[in-house]
């Protein structure tokens, strides 16, 4: 079962924090602990509280976002940012955010993020060292005590969750102890294509690329601002 995560949010705008509050309610396990609309507050009774969780704007005044997280790094195991710039999205995530919200949320983007959530809290609690072995067309993971040899022709995406990568395939996903980058760096070939902060996808398991996002697989995998350039030279076979 899993652990209730106990969480606190940050933001300047009293409307965003009730709204934050209101979808946060539909998810059981995400459970309230207080909302700040002054940064000193908030960082005070962050430290106090101790949360599994904080939702943080960015640009308030007295202290950033970003500022907040790098003081509260060692304490806090999972943060997310809901703020109006996209341009602090990459200082974010070499925080290790484990999500990076635009404003202005909705429950949709907000269950997204929930699930991301519940997915790496879930693979906290079971404490398995998660390794990979790589070797030249194919993966061997260890889970516990077993190990799954996975052919990486079966993998259709990747995604970055903090200091691990989740590795899907059609069948079955799994956890891995590597960041997405050091994953890429090992993979044989140029099978795999980075497309997003947080995702790279099997460059065969393409079926339609848009101007912002890609199907792969039965999956939608957004397009991050960074790497449209990149995409837009590819031709599906």
């Amino acid at each position: 079962m899993l652990k209730t995560i106990r969480y606190i949010a940050i933001d300047d705008n009293v409307v965003d924090l009730l709204l934050l509050k209101e979808y946060a309610a539909a998810f059981p396990f995400l459970q309230y602990q207080g909302s700040y609309t002054n940064t000193t507050e908030g960082l005070a009774a962050a430290e106090e509280i101790n949360p599994d969780l904080i939702f943080l704007d960015i640009e308030m005044p007295g202290h950033s976002g970003l500022d907040i997280l790098r003081k509260l790094k060692a304490k806090v195991p999972v943060a997310v940012f809901i703020t109006s710039h996209p341009e602090f999205a990459l200082e974010g995530f070499e925080l290790s955010a484990l999500d990076y919200i635009l404003k202005p949320l909705t429950a949709e983007r907000f269950a997204l993020t929930a699930k991301r959530i519940e997915e790496y809290w879930s693979m906290k609690q079971k404490a398995i060292s998660y390794e990979v072995l790589f070797e030249k067309e194919s993966l061997t993971i260890k889970e516990g005590h077993n190990h799954v040899k996975l052919p990486q022709e079966d993998i259709i995406y990747l995604e970055a969750m903090q200091d691990y990568t989740k590795v899907v395939t059609e069948n079955k996903n799994y956890m891995t102890l590597t960041t997405l980058t050091g994953f890429l760096e090992k993979l044989s070939g140029n099978k795999f294509l980075r497309v997003h902060r947080s995702y790279a996808v099997a460059v065969n398991k393409i079926k339609e690329l848009h101007t912002d996002k890609i199907i792969c697989g039965n999956q939608v995998i957004p397009i991050g601002k960074t790497y449209k350039a990149l995409l837009s030279k590819i031709k599906l076979m």
